[in-house]
């Protein structure tokens, strides 16, 4: 799909795209042993496509704005995004390879990544023009850092609001922490950018760098601060097949509801169910829920204790 001068987005998605290959594994190989694979999978994957992905099967309008070469892997990956409704007129094509993740997933869906991108394929400070660009929210996840703190500080002023995905600390995400105004991390970034040992008083000193923020605990669900409340809100419980990707969903579903201006603790419980109905299925980007999916998954959990949002006045 091609995108129209002012043509309006719903999400703008910044970061990685990623070729994932993933096996099925019964076991994560011990040092210098060879395993045999049980299943095989190709696909699409890095935070931000997979963000937009997400955002497109919810039945909105995504785009995606990283890199991806021309190799056969960037081929592919494009091409899944352009089937799935992301506009790509912003992905920048080049001579770098993709970049590329091997993923090792066990039978009860803990998974091993390894990741690899050239340095030289990261895109330059106002390489990409965004003036043909009109969004209602930009995701950034921290993977393209020359270009994205100046669009946060340029869509602050153009009151666009902003959402980073957080998963770990390095330069990207340092730099947009204070710049955004959802800030969604998980525990693992939470407790080493604060330096504290619980997920509450880590949530308290994110207070300070965002007005909303969101701290992903794994199966336990997450903590949230919006405003002067917070509370916590415990996860679905579904067989996990392959938990690979549930971060990314459950940031690009999120970003959906904040398009369409959905309530907050209607949008906490709609983005925890779209992420964990992608750990239902092998593979990142082929676990990503449609719109339908998700309405129905979440009408059976009526009356659940797994749907119950705890609001605790802060």
């Amino acid at each position: 799909m091609s995108m129209n001068q002012g043509q309006p987005i719903d999400v703008l998605c910044v970061g990685a795209g990623t070729y994932d290959l993933v096996y099925s594994v019964d076991r994560h190989p011990e040092p210098d042993e060879k395993i045999r694979a049980t299943s095989f999978i190709g696909c699409g994957g890095g935070p931000a496509a997979n963000a937009a992905v997400t955002v497109a099967r919810l039945g909105l309008q995504s785009a995606f704005v990283g890199y991806l070469g021309n190799d056969i892997f960037g081929k592919a990956h494009i091409e899944e995004l352009q089937q799935a409704g992301v506009l790509t007129d912003l992905v920048a094509r080049g001579e770098h390879s993709s970049a590329l993740s091997v993923v090792m997933v066990k039978p009860d869906g803990s998974r091993a990544l390894v990741n690899y991108r050239k340095p030289e394929s990261f895109l330059t400070a106002g390489s990409v023009d965004f003036s043909i660009v009109d969004t209602r929210v930009i995701l950034f996840d921290g993977h393209e850092p020359y270009i994205s703190p100046a669009l946060a500080r340029s869509a602050r002023q153009r009151n666009i609001l902003t959402v980073l995905d957080a998963g770990s600390i390095h330069s990207g995400t340092e730099e947009l922490v204070g710049l955004v105004d959802y800030l969604v991390c998980s525990e693992r970034f939470g407790l080493d950018f604060t330096g504290e040992s619980t997920e509450d008083k880590a949530l308290d000193k994110l207070g300070a760098y965002a007005p909303n923020v969101i701290i992903t605990i794994g199966d336990r669900g997450l903590v949230w601060k919006n405003g002067s409340d917070s509370g916590r809100l415990q996860t679905y419980t579904v067989k996990a097949v392959d938990t690979t990707g549930a971060g990314d969903v459950f940031h690009g579903a999120l970003a959906a509801c904040l398009a369409q201006k959905k309530e907050w603790l209607e949008s906490l419980a709609y983005a925890s169910a779209s992420g964990a109905l992608c750990c239902t299925k092998i593979g990142a980007r082929l676990g990503i829920p449609f719109k339908e999916e998700v309405e129905a998954f979440i009408a059976t959990q009526k009356g659940q204790p797994a749907k119950t949002v705890e609001k605790i006045k802060g």
